[in-house]
């Protein structure tokens, strides 16, 4: 077992990292987009910047928006303005919660105070999606901040609310490792991670090894399945869970730590085996919650999808016809995205309007988790129920849905036939940092693939007949800049026909078709 560092030399360490990142950053010196060219997508952010009074300054104000993106976000291209419009936005937004405190950085979910947030009105529940997001960003300062934040900004220890909300956060950091390769950060967080695993062992584990979250702890109040009191068994958490152990198994064999490795390893596999076990509905064909008296909610909703977040679902077992589900109306495709809860259900929709309800409404937090799940059953498993098309098609739903009144919009949820944003007018609801979306277009719709080896994986999910080209350029991607064009004529670019990917503007696979590409 790992012990901490001795609190003297424990803040020395912490407080040079982070004076060493204020100063430098990560971002690769002499490298750049090898196809687009950046300004010509500045005029995203000079119209953007009109929408708004900027009643709100944090660390990156309006003024310094384009500068900001430029230094930090891959460049994307595509035929359709909607989706190439909010990937701008989106990042674009995203700057805003990016916050200066006396600790370094913050990262924020809402603008506006919140009572129930900690020191700095920084709030846990979607820390994985921030984690996600920000590690496609060239400077790591914003995050390695941040994440030091959470786990030594309290008397070198973590933030009194980082276990207010059930979390991914050791998945989605080491998920972070496998684009920036930075393994030193891993293993120095190695400990604080362990810590962190056994903290929600001895609050939310149950005798029989399966874990219970309240649902508002879950991020997810108001739901058919439960409610904000009730212990129920969560498919999120214990997905959550597996998704931790398995990471801190693979972070224990960076750290050189071959029994915390095995130890790890053989926890994920337990938890993924009750999860199948226990939570799978096998009369619905459903991962479902488990109430508090032992049964079944016998509900579906969009959190029965998160299991294949994480892979956690073994493969060859059937499972995937839960996915069938996505693709029916009665069950969660409506006009406007993912439904939170299935539509056949006589209490969706049930719980009124104003006080956060997963009742069935679209919230963009559920959808990027399921898309980004989809994504992982379309490059991960065998199966024949669900395709790129359905991928591409709930894409661009969530694409439509990030307007309001006519211009670019992310809030907290939206009415699922109207798609009229339910808090839209609520000043909390505006820039709402609770979801994905230049993770889900770079690992998803584009399709690279970290790995943790150096060949380069892309797998795009866009149906050939949809675009005829389209570019994502300036990717730091384990210290290279990676590029990766699909010009159907090869005219658009002048970079050959077909798909083609570069390392630092050499070309390392190619293909004539729009398929799945893994350079040598």
């Amino acid at each position: 077992m790992r012990y901490p560092k001795p609190s003297y030399i424990y803040t020395l360490i912490n407080f040079l990292a982070i004076l060493l990142l204020s100063c430098e950053g990560s971002a690769p010196k002499n490298k750049a987009a090898f196809v687009l060219q950046a300004d010509a997508f500045e005029h995203y952010a000079t119209y953007f910047n009109t929408m708004e009074d900027e009643n709100i300054v944090q660390a990156v104000p309006n003024s310094e928006a384009w500068s900001w993106m430029k230094k930090n976000i891959p460049l994307f291209a595509c035929p359709q303005k909607n989706v190439e419009e909010i990937y701008y936005f989106r990042w674009w937004s995203l700057r805003k919660h990016i916050k200066n405190t006396p600790q370094g950085y913050g990262i924020t979910e809402f603008l506006v105070n919140r009572s129930y947030a900690d020191k700095y009105n920084l709030i846990s529940c979607a820390l994985g999606h921030h984690i996600y997001e920000f590690r496609w960003l060239q400077d790591d300062t914003y995050l390695n901040q941040n994440i030091h934040l959470w786990y030594r900004g309290h008397n070198q220890g973590p933030m009194q609310k980082l276990y207010k909300f059930s979390s991914w956060t050791s998945d989605a950091l080491y998920q972070r490792y496998l684009v920036n390769k930075d393994s030193s950060f891993l293993i120095d967080l190695h400990p604080d991670l362990v810590k962190d695993f056994s903290v929600w062992e001895h609050d939310r584990m149950r005798a029989d090894g399966l874990f219970w979250q309240h649902d508002v702890k879950d991020g997810m109040e108001e739901s058919l399945s439960g409610g904000r009191h009730v212990k129920n068994v969560r498919p999120t958490i214990n997905s959550y869970m597996f998704a931790n152990a398995k990471a801190l198994s693979q972070i224990s064999a960076l750290a050189g730590d071959n029994k915390q490795q095995v130890y790890f390893e053989q926890k994920a596999e337990t938890i993924r085996h009750l999860v199948q076990d226990k939570l799978w509905n096998k009369t619905d064909q459903f991962f479902e919650t488990l109430t508090e008296n032992g049964t079944s909610s016998a509900v579906k909703e969009a959190i029965g999808f998160i299991p294949w977040y994480f892979n956690l679902p073994e493969k060859n077992k059937g499972y995937e016809v839960a996915w069938e589900q996505l693709l029916k109306e009665e069950g969660f495709s409506a006009p406007f995205g993912i439904t939170t809860a299935e539509r056949r259900s006589p209490r969706f929709r049930s719980h009124g309007t104003g006080t956060c309800e997963w009742d069935g409404a679209v919230w963009p937090f559920a959808t990027s988790q399921t898309l980004t799940a989809l994504a992982n059953v379309l490059n991960n498993y065998d199966q024949n129920v669900i395709s790129k098309a359905d991928y591409f098609k709930q894409l661009n739903l969530y694409v439509e849905a990030q307007y309001y009144r006519g211009r670019p919009y992310i809030g907290e949820y939206l009415d699922e036939s109207t798609g009229y944003w339910l808090m839209g007018d609520r000043e909390r609801s505006r820039y709402y940092n609770h979801s994905t979306f230049g993770d889900l277009i770079i690992t998803g719709l584009v399709g690279l693939r970290p790995r943790d080896d150096e060949k380069i994986e892309v797998n795009p999910l866009i149906p050939p007949e949809k675009w005829d080209w389209f570019c994502l350029d300036n990717i730091l991607y384990h210290g290279n800049i990676i590029t990766i064009v699909w010009d159907k004529t090869g005219e658009k670019y002048n970079k050959g026909k077909g798909l083609n990917v570069f390392k630092n503007g050499k070309r390392i696979a190619s293909s004539d078709k729009l398929e799945k590409l893994i350079s040598e």
